[in-house]
């Protein structure tokens, strides 16, 4: 007897795909001159099958980027705790900064920041499915440094998260200096002196 072929699997695939050329020609064209058109025919689905899941295309490119996390609900945010703040700070630092300055990261990012900037729905969604889940696993281990000494015990922890990614963001986004180690490492250093214990 035949088997009845299984529907979800197959939507699933093609999601997957979806969100994986979505990926690959943000990659390969830059943003602008990605259209859902281009995303359906290379995820070899129907435009209709696009409009179906996401309303919009930056609202592909958000889901496209938060696939890169693999299983969004799942997966582990907790920062290192190795005892030490500062080194388990510059570790997460360091590797941020090696993600901004990845192409294959970067490009789509930079996508996803402009639809941001000009859409507050897809801006709305970003905060809550991206942003305030990472930035609450960081605060927990803020936290831990607060109860180990090692950081303010009133400091505001929204503002200490704030002085220690802006400059970042801020040097990525207008590309006005290197992305290194050293200047990771130095932001870590200057938050912590900043917010460091009376």
């Amino acid at each position: 007897m035949p088997k009845t072929p299984d529907s979800s699997r197959r939507s699933e695939h093609s999601r997957q795909a979806i969100l994986a050329a979505t990926r690959a020609l943000i990659s390969e064209v830059g943003y602008e001159k990605v259209a859902i058109e281009a995303i359906a025919a290379r995820a070899g689905v129907g435009k209709q099958t696009i409009y179906r899941w996401w309303p919009s295309k930056g609202a592909v490119i958000f889901d496209s980027i938060l696939a890169l996390s693999e299983d969004a609900e799942g997966r582990d945010l907790a920062l290192p705790d190795t005892g030490d703040l500062e080194a388990d700070l510059k570790r997460v630092m360091r590797a941020t900064v090696a993600e901004f300055a990845d192409p294959d990261f970067e490009r789509p990012i930079r996508a996803l920041t402009a639809e941001v900037i000009n859409d507050a729905d897809l801006a709305a969604q970003y905060r809550d499915k991206l942003a305030r889940p990472v930035d609450e696993a960081k605060k927990a281990r803020l936290r831990g440094g607060q109860r180990a000494g090692q950081l303010a015990a009133d400091a505001d922890l929204d503002l200490v998260l704030e002085v220690l990614y802006a400059p970042l963001f801020q040097r990525w986004l207008q590309r006005s200096g290197p992305l290194t180690p050293e200047y990771a490492d130095a932001l870590v250093e200057a938050v912590l002196r900043a917010f460091r214990p009376g």
